[in-house]
């Protein structure tokens, strides 16, 4: 039986609106800056300078339009991660933990905060792993197969 935990719609939904908040910015800034004639003349000094403000609205969109982009290719780069739950052990990040490598369970803050660390020992020792349900989905299904497997 394998339980899977796919990454947090939250956490995916949060990206989708930095993106569009981020392309939202830049395009008024953008319009502001280059287009509004109106903004233009209102910012433009006696001297034919720009004043601080339709600087800013002239230098800022590229940088929104750049933040947009990696925060779109974080999103593409994370949306099939997952974690696995299987009969011999446990998948995250393309790593495999497998149960009897798990020393300990700490699931005190799972009801109330979302989150639970587990404590397990690797080639290079020991480590602990904490997995929050802001990050994935569907936890409590892989929280009950660890609990099954380990107990």
């Amino acid at each position: 039986m394998e339980v899977v935990a796919p990454i947090s719609k939250f956490k995916m939904n949060n990206l989708v609106i930095f993106i569009v908040a981020f392309l939202g910015m830049g395009g008024w800034f953008a319009y502001d800056g280059y287009f509004n004639e109106e903004y233009k003349t209102e910012h433009t000094l006696e001297d034919g300078t720009f004043d601080g403000n339709l600087e800013f609205n002239r230098k800022v969109p590229p940088f929104f339009v750049a933040g947009a982009l990696a925060i779109g290719a974080y999103f593409l780069v994370i949306k099939n991660k997952k974690i696995v739950a299987d009969d011999e052990g446990l998948v995250v990040n393309g790593q495999r933990i497998a149960y009897d490598a798990v020393e300990k369970l700490n699931k005190t803050h799972f009801e109330k905060k979302g989150y639970f660390i587990l404590t397990y020992k690797s080639g290079e020792g020991e480590k602990e792993l904490k997995i929050s349900d802001r990050k994935y989905d569907g936890l409590e299904e892989v929280l009950d197969v660890i609990v099954a497997k380990i107990s």
